[in-house]
């Protein structure tokens, strides 16, 4: 994204071609991705041998064995993969969190590769990482009330 453009009023014109041609200086806003970082996107494709995600301005392959941990199914008709175990599933324009795995940039006019993977805690689909949450505190809850219940024992045993 071209911010804050300053454009020379006076520029030169080149026999044969219609245009002008001004010094200009400009702010960009540019991405560049990093290995390890964790991103926020949205599934553009999905194809036999994974998915598409779009992060910022460019794609990042999420191959089907980086999803889960699951014998997975992919639909490109329809859209979607399945997971044969959990049912989940992901569509074209879900939503998800990813770790940057690879990453190898093209020069000039060729973006590059970008690879990514799910296969992690609290990563993936944003509904699956909000059950994690869920259960996770839940298992948390269970857990305090099984030490107060010890504390609770441990009391009565002292008080007799």
């Amino acid at each position: 994204m071209i911010l804050d453009a300053k454009v020379e009023p006076m520029g030169k014109m080149v026999p044969g071609d219609g245009g002008t041609f001004h010094k200009v200086e400009f702010e960009a806003l540019t991405y560049y991705p990093k290995l390890q970082e964790i991103v926020h996107g949205e599934i553009v494709d999905i194809t036999d041998f994974g998915a598409f995600v779009r992060i910022g301005p460019t794609d990042a392959l999420l191959h089907l064995s980086q999803i889960m941990d699951d014998y997975l199914k992919s639909d490109v008709k329809s859209g979607i993969i399945l997971a044969n175990q959990s049912g989940r599933t992901l569509r074209v324009s879900s939503t998800l969190r990813s770790r940057i795995t690879a990453v190898s940039l093209g020069k000039a006019a060729s973006m590059g590769k970008i690879g990514i993977t799910c296969r992690q805690p609290f990563l993936g689909a944003d509904e699956w990482i909000a059950e994690e949450i869920k259960k996770s505190s839940g298992s948390e809850e269970k857990t305090k009330e099984k030490d107060s219940e010890k504390q609770k024992k441990t009391v009565e045993v002292k008080g007799k």
